[in-house]
């Protein structure tokens, strides 16, 4: 299933939507830009490494936030853009810029600690947006419950669009994941970070509402004046 777009739009402009998705796109511009020994050595140094955790703590903290802007090709980039350009604006409304950022970041990082808690000795670098942005599509999923993803569906070898609604959607993303992460366990070989995206999931199921921007709440009358209901007979012209 491939995502075209969703039914909610957004009352404000996603800054800090598209400024993610332009920090990804410099960063991919430059792997691009590298040969294969300096791109090896460019993964090997600012993807995360689980296994680094114990023998280099900092460094491993600085490598869990640069692994979220790195990817690991064409497609791992374009989906993982597509998939933040169409829910991450209105994740953003609901959070405001700051917020919004603060809980894109804290995504990804429960990604990248769950992923190494699952595979403390992997030496497998793990790269890409996708625990941040998993995190993103679980707060869309429960503060746009009625809202509908456009969707291409193939059947049969023929592609066509149906209207789904959200939660169904992303519900079928999560347990997709979640069977494939049980699966991968012990896998010595490299692939995708099933738990990455579970970690960003759950992490946006259940912190997202700490990360909303509410309006300061007007004062209340009673606390400042006092308010007199005039009967309509008795008002002054």
């Amino acid at each position: 299933m491939i995502p075209l777009r969703d039914t909610i739009r957004s009352r404000h402009f996603p800054v800090v939507t598209w400024l993610l998705l332009g920090v990804n796109a410099v960063v991919f511009i430059f792997q691009l830009m590298l040969g294969p020994d300096d791109l090896e050595g460019f993964v090997n140094i600012f993807a995360l490494v689980p296994a680094q955790w114990a023998k280099n703590p900092l460094w491993f903290i600085v490598t869990v936030f640069t692994s979220m802007f790195m990817h690991a090709g064409w497609f791992h980039f374009l989906s993982n853009m597509w998939t933040l350009f169409i829910f991450g604006d209105n994740v953003e409304d609901r959070m405001g810029p700051i917020g919004y950022l603060s809980f894109y970041l804290l995504s990804g990082v429960t990604a990248g600690l769950l992923q190494t808690f699952i595979e403390p000795f992997s030496l497998i670098p793990v790269l890409g947006a996708s625990g941040a942005i998993a995190g993103v599509l679980g707060a869309y999923m429960l503060l746009f419950p009625r809202a509908r993803v456009v969707t291409i569906v193939p059947i049969f070898f023929i592609f066509t669009t149906f209207n789904i609604p959200a939660v169904i959607y992303l519900g079928f993303w999560f347990i997709s994941q979640l069977f494939s992460g049980l699966a991968a366990i012990g896998s010595a070989i490299g692939g995708i970070a099933w738990w990455a995206h579970i970690g960003g999931f759950l992490f946006g199921l259940i912190m997202h509402r700490f990360f909303l921007w509410r309006p300061k709440p007007l004062p209340q009358p009673s606390n400042y004046y006092r308010v007199i209901d005039v009967p309509p007979e008795e008002t002054q012209w």
